[in-house]
């Protein structure tokens, strides 16, 4: 079925926002960090898919929509509706397609995984972060993930990406507010193959299925991490419930 009128405006209003972003950010970015991408043939450059990387510092979106730039994917993510109100960043965020959620799951009325699913389902890269919020673990690995990510994967028969990068804390810091222009730091990213879903396909939606896939894909992720960082994998994923953490704001050390 052909794009009406309408659909191909807004398509190319989409297009033209994402590249008055790239124009903003790249640039910055680039004079910031140098970027050393492995593997970045494993990410499709057509039809939707779910990109899931590890999330440990407020900068990573910046990184990691650079990085899909430079691979010729416009990302869309899930993004804290509270964000759409800001002056002009909401309008960015609603004019690119970003797709806003609430904590309660909810933007009036609306499922946010719904949302996504059809911009999956319009052959779309959409990036959920399945952690959440930035990891609890205090040496920055990933901490146990939340099953949006996978949810939507299955849901929409698309897909799941992996992806790990390492460097950025040298940027930003875990909650830090500043930047630090020098020296240049280097970020590493390395993208892994679609993880496999298969033996939880069909099976239904339930806590129990998600919850394993979710592991599946923490794993992958971790796995990733460890390539990078030149390090062995931690015994088990990091579960803040065991110890005393909560998952919502800044991070304590009990």
């Amino acid at each position: 079925m052909s794009a009406t009128p309408a659909e191909t405006r807004i398509r190319s209003e989409k297009i033209a926002i994402f590249r008055l972003l790239a124009l903003v950010l790249v640039p910055p970015m680039e004079f910031l960090a140098r970027f050393v991408i492995i593997d970045g043939h494993k990410l499709p450059k057509t039809g939707a898919f779910v990109l899931s990387p590890n999330h440990y510092s407020e900068i990573d979106p910046v990184v990691i929509g650079r990085v899909m730039y430079k691979l010729g994917r416009m990302p869309r993510y899930l993004t804290k509706a509270s964000l759409f109100s800001v002056p002009v960043m909401g309008w960015f965020l609603r004019t690119s397609g970003q797709i806003p959620v609430e904590r309660t799951g909810v933007v009036r009325g609306h499922d946010p995984i719904a949302a996504a699913n059809t911009l999956a389902h319009a052959g779309h890269a959409v990036v959920i972060y399945p952690e959440g919020s930035l990891t609890r673990d205090p040496d920055l690995w990933p901490m146990r993930g939340k099953t949006g990510a996978v949810r939507m994967a299955l849901l929409a028969d698309i897909p799941l990406i992996p992806v790990a990068h390492w460097g950025t804390q040298h940027v930003m810091s875990r909650y830090g507010r500043k930047i630090s222009l020098f020296p240049r730091k280097t970020i590493t990213i390395k993208i892994g193959d679609p993880v496999d879903l298969s033996a939880f396909r069909g099976k239904g939606l339930d806590p129990q299925t998600l919850t394993a896939a979710t592991t599946v894909l923490m794993t992958e992720i971790t796995k990733l991490l460890a390539d990078l960082r030149g390090e062995p994998i931690p015994a088990e994923i990091w579960d803040p419930s065991k110890h005393s953490q909560t998952e919502i704001g800044r991070f304590e050390q009990p």
